[in-house]
């Protein structure tokens, strides 16, 4: 695996330091629906747009838009998602370290779960614990993405326990025996690799 570039890195070079990020209170939302991306979203190089009210993503090749808010350790996730090719390969990384992108167009370890609807040319959806290659990954071949279809996602993690629905299919469960909390593991971001896809009507709610 290529080692992962982080803003942290970018920053230190640069001679500068950020501010730490606050923490999303019992709802964030965003739905998209401003003329360009809020302050609260990282871009780690790849050019990201709104268009017709929707997040636009295409060639990410693995540098995630990340969510400047840390995500509270359980949480329910919702948005929607579509792609408009035949490739498919909607994904997000959750709990985080809210910087982390590929070196160029390789692939990377993520530094939190990896979510991927119809990845490796619409043949797998895949849940991940950092690594989406690895021999522990979640895969089923069976849930292929349908080029243009609106599908509504649902992640939701509970103790150990992280669970993920599109629209009323339960996708992947994962007990995490040891949950990726903490420092280095709080943030949320939106990716993909090729294909060209749209996100919408992000809703993150704390869980109590």
């Amino acid at each position: 695996m290529k080692r992962a570039l982080t803003l942290a890195s970018l920053v230190a070079l640069a001679g500068c330091r950020e501010t730490a990020p606050e923490a999303i209170g019992d709802l964030f939302v965003d739905r998209f629906d401003g003329p360009a991306l809020g302050a609260h979203w990282r871009t780690t190089g790849v050019s990201y747009r709104i268009a017709d009210g929707k997040l636009a993503m295409s060639y990410g090749y693995n540098h995630p838009l990340w969510l400047a808010r840390r995500l509270p350790r359980d949480a329910e996730i919702r948005f929607t998602a579509q792609a408009l090719g035949a490739d498919g390969d909607v994904k997000v990384e959750l709990w985080g370290d809210g910087e982390s992108f590929a070196a160029g167009k390789g692939a990377y370890t993520s530094s939190g779960y990896v979510l991927v609807h119809g990845g490796w040319k619409n043949t797998l959806t895949v849940l991940a614990r950092m690594d989406e290659h690895g021999q522990n990954r979640r895969a089923r071949r069976d849930l292929r993405v349908e080029p243009g279809r609106v599908y509504r996602w649902r992640i939701v993690r509970k103790g150990s326990r992280l669970s993920w629905w599109i629209d009323e299919t339960l996708v992947h469960e994962l007990d995490d025996s040891e949950p990726l909390a903490g420092p280095g593991h709080a943030f949320f971001a939106l990716s993909n690799w090729e294909s060209d896809v749209r996100f919408d009507d992000l809703a993150i709610r704390a869980l109590k």
